[in-house]
């Protein structure tokens, strides 16, 4: 059976740490922020780790496995 392409998109939108979690950026920073404040603006600038539940398909998707 061939290898599993990997997603580009997937790819390009998570990063995986040394212990093998993925970063992903916020949603809602790329327009209407003079209404936010900066605060919160800064808040949505930092990564977050992905979801336990979605973690495996997002690696999966990948090919970190």
């Amino acid at each position: 059976m061939p290898k599993m392409k990997t997603r580009k998109a997937v790819k390009a939108k998570f990063k995986v740490t040394g212990t093998g979690k993925l970063l992903r950026n916020r949603p809602g920073r790329r327009h209407i922020l003079t209404k936010k404040s900066s605060k919160r603006k800064r808040s949505l600038a930092k990564q977050v780790v992905v979801d336990h539940g979605q973690t495996k398909m997002y690696a999966h998707l990948m090919g970190v496995d």
